[in-house]
Order: structure tokens, then sequence, then C-alpha cells
């Protein structure tokens, strides 16, 4: 039976690869939304670009909201979709 599965699941190798690749990259990507680090630092991003008139204080509010609801997981994030 170890044959068998092996020609026939050689060619989905490359596919396990790929799928594996994308999981890793998705927990990156995670961990960096919840390091508070890099969640403060787009936050003072934030608060600059406002300071300097860059940015409407609605932007800066929705902005912000989005910053803090990755961090937390929420759904409807950029996280969630």
């Amino acid at each position: 039976m170890g044959l068998i599965s092996l020609v026939f699941g050689w060619p989905l190798a490359p596919l396990r690869g790929v799928i594996r690749l994308g999981e890793l990259i998705q927990e990156e990507v995670e961990r960096e939304l919840r390091d508070p680090t890099v969640v403060r630092h787009r936050l003072e991003e934030i608060e600059a670009s406002r300071a300097a008139g860059l940015i409407s204080e609605e932007e800066e509010a929705l902005e912000m909201r989005e910053v803090l609801q990755g961090m937390m997981g929420d759904p409807g994030t950029a996280e969630g979709r």
C-alpha cells in the first residue's frame, strides 16, 4: 500500500507544498497583526498623518479602529476577509 500511495501521491506533492507555504505566510501575518510594537508604530503613523493634515479626523478614527480590530482579530477586518 505504501508504494501505491507514493505513486499516486507524488503528483500532489507540489500542491501540498504550496498549501503549506500559504499557511506559514498566514501565520506570520497574523503574528505581525497582533505584535504590540507593530500596532503601536502604525497608530503613531496615523497620529502623525493627522497632525500633518494629511488625513481628516474621520479617516484617523477609521484607520485606528481598523488597526485595533486587526490586533484583536474581530470579524470584518482585513484579517477576517
